[in-house]
């Protein structure tokens, strides 16, 4: 059994910084690419980024310069560093991992319970 658990969502006031992490833990025998994506109410959710094994990345246009995303391999974790937060970054932020578990001979995509990031203006 493979979950992933977000931390770090909360409130901040505009300009304001957040970190959020995401862990993925159980029977997982390799990670491939991990991401965030956020999804605001009303609004289809979104890709904000996403991190290759190597650490190859990739950015919405509405975040790049402000949001910087890593990880861990060792800790089977991906971070997201977020900067000069605005109003319309408020959502709900959810991480995904493609991630292939022990005994499982396919690949398969598993989301986080998503974390609550408000910003205030």
């Amino acid at each position: 059994q493979v979950q992933l658990v977000e931390s770090g969502g909360g409130l901040v006031q505009a300009g304001g910084s957040l970190r959020l992490s995401c862990a993925a833990s159980g029977s997982i025998f390799a990670i491939s690419a991990m991401g965030w994506y956020r999804q605001a109410p009303g609004k289809q959710r979104e890709l904000v980024a996403s991190i290759t094994r190597s650490g190859r990345t990739k950015y919405a246009d509405s975040v790049k310069g402000r949001f910087t995303i890593s990880r861990d391999n060792a800790k089977n974790t991906v971070y997201l560093q977020m900067n000069s937060l605005k109003p319309e970054d408020t959502a709900v932020f959810h991480c995904n991992a493609d991630i292939k578990a022990v005994g499982v001979p396919a690949w398969y995509d598993y989301w986080g319970q998503g974390t609550q990031v408000t910003v205030s203006s």
